[in-house]
């Protein structure tokens, strides 16, 4: 135990069978909500919130695995660690990576060795947020946003993690970035990261859970970033017209390839018309536009 009582679950999944397929493991773990995953001999190694019934919760992810992967019977073990101790460990994963052209993310203590005059260099600490460069759904947005963000934005980042994307953001020209994650240890890294990068001007954080009525209440703005699982995206489609002003945009992430064709047609429902698509490996970052 951590000496502000903090701890975390680490749980480690195998599928005895292995195979290329045993890669979706780690894909499962992170729309489970693992906050990171790392794979060690066979083993695909998560950590977790420190869940109030650890029998049931134990219980609902492989339940959830096995459906989302079809990878069944699965081997699962777990451990506690204390705060300290995850974030020493996760460091061990984590180093410099260009991602674009010109954008670079690299950790505090990995910094990029060649770096060009033009590069966008982002300095990111995840601590227990979500949000790196190692992940397909942050690496599809950062695509998608380079080239896109115009000068003078007004954008919101919904469920904003280590505010990796609201830096970005930031950095390719907006005017302001509203980064928007409930999560309280996720923020508490949101800010750091902010500092360090010294976007403190144009991020602002709401601590602070979206819904459609608040995402609504803070339009209009000229863009919306939603790196979020599918199954929490849903119910704020009907929040984003409404938001955006007039030819405005969203970045919707954090889908899976069999969950996009439904997340397509939902988003199209709502008046969003699919302007490019980002696939990265078995994840899909869509962006779309408010229809006229």
């Amino acid at each position: 135990m951590s000496s502000d009582g903090r701890r975390w679950l680490e749980l480690r999944v195998r599928c005895p069978s292995g195979g290329e397929q045993s890669d979706l493991l780690a894909d499962g773990l992170i729309a489970a909500g693992a906050r990171g995953v790392e794979e060690r001999g066979g083993w695909y190694v998560s950590y977790f919130d420190e869940p109030h019934d650890l029998e049931a919760f134990l219980a609902a992810v492989v339940s959830d695995i096995e459906s989302e992967t079809g990878l069944s019977p699965l081997r699962v073990d777990y451990d506690w660690q204390a705060h300290e101790s995850w974030e020493e460990s996760w460091k061990r994963g984590l180093g410099p990576r260009r991602v674009t052209e010109r954008i670079v993310v690299h950790p505090s203590w990995a910094p990029p060795r060649a770096v060009r005059s033009t590069d966008l260099v982002i300095r990111l600490d995840p601590g227990m947020a979500f949000g790196t460069a190692e992940h397909g759904t942050t690496r599809g947005c950062l695509r998608l946003l380079d080239g896109l963000v115009r000068q003078g934005d007004r954008l919101l980042d919904v469920g904003a993690g280590s505010g990796i994307l609201s830096i970005a953001a930031a950095r390719l020209g907006a005017r302001s970035v509203v980064a928007i994650e409930g999560d309280g240890y996720a923020c508490e890294a949101l800010r750091e990261n902010i500092d360090a990068n010294e976007v403190e001007g144009v991020v602002t954080v709401a601590e602070a859970w979206a819904t459609a009525q608040t995402l609504a209440a803070r339009g209009p703005v000229d863009g919306i970033i939603a790196n979020i699982e599918a199954g929490l995206l849903a119910p704020l489609h009907e929040g984003f017209p409404t938001a955006l002003a007039p030819g405005g945009w969203v970045l919707l992430s954090g889908i899976l390839t069999g969950e996009w064709s439904e997340s397509r047609e939902r988003a199209e429902s709502y008046g969003l018309v699919l302007e490019a698509l980002d696939e990265d490996g078995d994840w899909c970052s869509g962006l779309f536009r408010r229809s006229p």
